[in-house]
């Protein structure tokens, strides 16, 4: 066991810390983007025109019927090959996997923006409308932002299933957490060391991102309309 201590403190730690700011770089943006999209898709599917909201229904069949790891290649490995005149499609594997991770994720979040938004009573609609307000203030200003808060949970889920398969970054040449793990683990042959703390650096982002997320739920909870917890 001290042998173990003294190797985490002494090797593991320093390399995973570098490892844990290229995943946070790789998260935050990827989930700011997976949000806008999410709620994007989500509005227009259930309000927008016809053939965009068709549109957006193929993009959230695609993304979600179709494995992480085969778009992340897509990004990295296939892209390159699409060229636009003599310009090939090139990015970095860092922004390969902020594209590959915040697609996949707006997909799954416009489901629950859809669902928040099926959800809100058509009488509010019919209501806003009598008083003069155009569509598009009535989306924006009555219905999305019960939707969204409705819609809260589920979205925070999908932001915590990004911080775990993030992991999945290191497919594609990204230094992060699991990355810079599993170099480790190759020149050191101490695998189950390695991996162990590579876990509790995900237990621990996984921590931290669920209490923030508990905390905002409840700073937009409206007193009287949401259910009492003991």
């Amino acid at each position: 066991m001290d042998g173990f201590f003294t190797f985490a403190v002494d090797r593991i730690i320093p390399v995973l810390d570098a490892g844990l700011w290229t995943s946070i770089m790789l998260i935050v943006p990827a989930s700011l983007f997976g949000v806008l999209i999410g709620v994007t898709a989500g509005t227009i599917r259930v309000y927008g025109p016809r053939p965009l909201a068709r549109a957006c229904d193929g993009y959230v069949a695609l993304f979600r019927g179709t494995p992480l790891v085969v778009q992340l290649y897509f990004w990295y490995f296939a892209l390159p090959y699409i060229r636009i005149g003599d310009v090939a499609l090139v990015l970095s594997p860092m922004w390969a996997s902020i594209v590959g991770f915040a697609l996949c994720s707006g997909a799954y979040q416009s489901e629950y923006i859809r669902g928040g938004l099926l959800s809100i009573k058509r009488g509010q609609l019919r209501a806003a409308l009598a008083l003069g307000l155009r569509p598009v203030q009535i989306i924006t200003a009555i219905v999305l932002p019960q939707a969204c808060r409705r819609a809260l949970p589920g979205c925070g889920n999908e932001i915590i299933y990004l911080i775990k398969y993030s992991s999945l970054a290191s497919i594609i040449t990204v230094n992060d957490l699991t990355g810079m793990g599993r170099s480790l683990a190759k020149s050191s042959f101490r695998n189950t060391e390695v991996f162990i703390v590579v876990g509790l650096y995900y237990l621990a982002l996984v921590t931290i991102a669920s209490f923030v997320l508990r905390v905002v739920e409840k700073k937009l909870e409206i007193p009287g309309f949401e259910s009492k917890r003991d």
